[in-house]
């Protein structure tokens, strides 16, 4: 098993490379990058004064359009344009760029946001508990409700039960999360009906003031509505997984004998088709985890204004602030991969009889 993880663990260095090889190509091709929009904002700065005083004094000298590689430099002198791409690291060549960027993060150095006053670093954790609050809970009470619930479904296969669970979590996961985030707050935070929860960020504005109890009511307040939010679009997969998985299992010839040998039906779904079945459920935990911790909340992020990694994601892309883009999808394919090896190894610790390690000979 060792020598199965430390594959593994190699394994997630050209992994890496290859994923951040092909957004860096996909980045280049991409307009608009950070020197083009501070020549974009001079540029924009000196029109606005030379409508106002025809000419700024002492303002930069015309140039050609033939001495800016860039579009819009036009009016720019070409030492502040070579000065402007010094400063965001683009006197250089792409490659020589790539490979000085995965030397910095071979060393843990994510570099600094272009347009943030912070490190990358310091951006992700100041972002990290909104992010870590949704996705934790989130992840937790999904799987606290679905697998109850999709064994519950396949005990009581093609009852009344079922089919009107069945139901309703057809009808959950037909609504997006982010749809069903404005019925919470029309119905929930005041919209149109009542006023329960609040609408926007994690804590109150007298959150320093209150008690420890009280602190933690209303952190637990704040987040009951993001929340239900992300639960109901995701919960139904899980459900019906958790169901077929345990259908499966119970019609296999094992159960049979279990049964027949007297045993009761409680101790035949505990005691032996509940280890089997979840072993699909234990290989879905970490896609899951790492797609509502990361992904899956953006849109909830923006509808309860939480600023957490989705949103700082999102905006880093559309403002192309490169360190924030990169250091972010390095950390995150990082975190993913590893997750995706502890669950591999949750593998084992439910069920013994599986050896990786022999697999791969």
């Amino acid at each position: 098993m060792l020598a199965y993880i430390l594959r593994r663990l190699l394994l997630i260095i050209p992994t890496l490379f290859g994923i951040l090889l092909i957004n860096f190509l996909i980045i280049q091709a991409a307009p608009g990058g950070p020197v083009e929009q501070m020549i974009a904002k001079l540029e924009g700065f000196d029109a606005a004064a030379g409508g106002a005083t025809g000419r700024v004094s002492g303002g930069a000298a015309e140039v050609s359009s033939a001495s800016s590689s860039y579009r819009g430099g036009q009016g720019l002198d070409p030492e502040l344009v070579a000065e402007i791409e010094r400063m965001y690291g683009f006197d250089k060549p792409a490659s020589e760029r790539f490979w000085q960027m995965l030397g910095n993060y071979a060393r843990l150095d994510f570099g600094s946001s272009f347009f943030r006053d912070a490190s990358v670093l310091e951006l992700i954790a100041e972002k990290l508990p909104v992010s870590i609050s949704l996705g934790l809970w989130s992840t937790l009470i999904m799987y606290l409700v679905s697998i109850p619930l999709g064994i519950a479904k396949a005990v009581r296969h093609g009852s009344a039960f079922d089919v009107w669970t069945s139901s309703a979590i057809i009808i959950g996961y037909a609504i997006p999360a982010f749809l069903f985030a404005i019925l919470l707050i029309v119905v929930f935070a005041g919209g149109s009906y009542l006023d329960w929860f609040p609408l926007r960020g994690l804590t109150s504005n007298d959150f320093d003031e209150l008690s420890t109890g009280g602190k933690i009511l209303d952190y637990l307040w704040h987040l009951v509505l993001p929340v239900t939010a992300l639960v109901i679009g995701n919960f139904a997969t899980l459900t019906l997984l958790t169901k077929n998985s345990f259908l499966d299992e119970i019609n296999k010839q094992y159960v049979v004998t279990a049964r027949a040998k007297g045993l009761s039906e409680k101790r035949v779904l505990y005691g032996h088709v509940f280890r089997n079945a979840m072993l699909i459920i234990i290989a879905g935990f970490p896609s899951a985890f790492i797609g509502i911790f990361f992904t899956g909340s953006l849109l909830i992020e923006v509808i309860f204004s939480l600023d957490g990694l989705g949103l700082l994601s999102f905006e880093s892309a559309l403002n192309r602030d490169y360190p924030v883009v990169f250091g972010s999808l390095f950390i995150f394919t990082l975190l993913g991969l590893l997750v995706k090896l502890i669950g591999d190894l949750t593998y084992t610790l439910v069920d013994p009889r599986i050896d990786f390690a022999s697999r791969e000979q």
